[in-house]
């Protein structure tokens, strides 16, 4: 529940884009300009404080955050021009990043052998809190204003504080002995260290601008005629996508079983199947239903199969890693943010489809040509390692095809004169 409630913050104002911009004289191409400043921070937030999390006592941090969270919706809703909205949107967004220093404690706390279970629970809480984000904001708008949906969110942000202060317990581990600067640098090297880390944020990144590319343009095309949509209407479309809490929940369970590959894959092949029945939105809804439905699916598959995957990297390093990951996810939240709504303005919802196309078919790609020579967390990955002996019978389908892969690539770049990298 924390985790969706501090997540939805980053959320709110997709659905309530036409009314922000009539109310702060906003330009329609620009508009994307709210959610994408909410992304940087987010950014920001994720480089900078989700760190410290291996640093300081995590319960301490994630107090601390929320209580400033709660302080910078209360400046986004009492916000009287567009350069203290947007500086309260940003703010709101560096410190939303409480939740991914609650999934790096979960997945600490949590046993080895049921830690992809555990994210996978955590993460379908970010889901949820994503999706009904746009049907709470809505809502709440048509019937008190959009104010009330950021007034009403920090009241129940320190109302968390209260229950997090008692339910969370204190650090029972040693904190590393380095400082700020070192954590930071630290961050850096993992991803010069860890190849996977490297690929899955990629992917994060084309996933993530995919899944900004629908969600933060969509209000526009249906708050526009012939469908003139409501608030309301607009945000229950996020009931819709709360599907994607299920996949979220399933693909833990199945990196757990050593199915990851397989989860990627197929969760990025309904990622681009997603858009056909997008593109005919404008026409029919029911089309929309069904392409939000495979989008935000697919979506989540990959993200927690990426979560479970790199956390297992360096579980010493946990909030680093989902902290560098998850920059890239902001990033890419952000591009899709004002890309579609510029190109929105410029040539219309087929456009966007468009878009969102190309950048699912691009994560595809980077995936499947990746494939044969990623290497699985917790195996060594040099060419004449265990990792690509000959497999045992009780190793699963995909250790079976991770080993000849492994053979094939290491083949390659002994050929090569070359040295795996791993």
């Amino acid at each position: 529940m924390a985790c969706g409630t501090a997540v939805a913050n980053v959320y709110f104002a997709q659905p309530l884009l036409v009314t922000l911009g009539r109310d702060f004289a906003i330009s329609p191409a620009t508009l994307g300009a709210v959610v994408t400043l909410t992304q940087l921070g987010y950014g920001l937030g994720l480089f900078f404080i989700v760190p410290l999390g291996d640093l300081v006592d995590r319960r301490r941090l994630i107090v601390m955050q929320l209580l400033l969270l709660a302080a910078a919706l209360m400046v986004v809703g009492t916000a009287t021009i567009a350069a203290l909205l947007l500086a309260g949107m940003a703010a709101v967004g560096l410190l939303a990043v409480v939740t991914q220093t609650l999934v790096a404690f979960a997945a600490s706390l949590a046993p080895p052998a049921q830690r992809g279970r555990v994210v996978g629970l955590v993460t379908s809480g970010v889901v949820t809190g994503i999706l009904l984000a746009r049907t709470v904001s809505g809502l709440l708008a048509d019937l008190a204003g959009w104010r009330s949906v950021y007034l009403t969110s920090a009241a129940l942000t320190c109302v968390l504080v209260l229950a997090l202060h008692h339910a969370l317990p204190p650090r029972d581990t040693a904190a590393p002995s380095m400082h700020y600067g070192q954590l930071l640098r630290s961050t850096l090297s993992l991803f010069a260290q860890e190849r996977l880390l490297r690929l899955r944020a990629l992917l994060a990144l084309l996933i993530f601008a995919a899944f900004s590319t629908l969600w933060s343009c969509i209000a526009l095309p249906l708050s526009a005629p012939p469908l003139s949509l409501s608030h309301t209407a607009i945000g229950a479309f996020g009931l819709v996508g709360a599907a994607g809490a299920l996949a979220a929940t399933a693909a833990g369970r199945l990196n757990d079983r050593g199915l990851s590959q397989r989860t990627t894959g197929f969760g990025l092949a309904l990622l681009v199947a997603s858009w056909l029945p997008l593109t005919f939105a404008r026409q029919s809804l029911w089309a929309l239903v069904v392409g939000v439905i495979v989008l935000d699916l697919a979506v989540q598959a990959v993200h927690v199969t990426n979560q479970s995957l790199i956390y297992t990297l360096r579980p010493d390093a946990g909030s680093r890693l989902i902290g560098g990951y998850m920059v890239f996810y902001s990033l890419g939240s952000a591009f899709g943010a004002i890309a579609s709504t510029a190109l929105y303005a410029a040539a219309g919802w087929g456009a966007v489809c468009a878009l969102g196309t190309a950048i699912s078919c691009l994560a595809l790609l980077l995936w499947a040509g990746t494939r044969p020579c990623t290497p699985t967390p917790g195996r060594p990955t040099g060419w004449m390692s265990s990792s690509v002996s000959t497999p045992s019978a009780s190793t699963t389908e995909e250790d079976r095809e991770q080993a000849d892969r492994g053979r094939a690539c290491g083949l390659r770049l002994a050929m090569c004169g070359m040295e795996d990298p791993g």
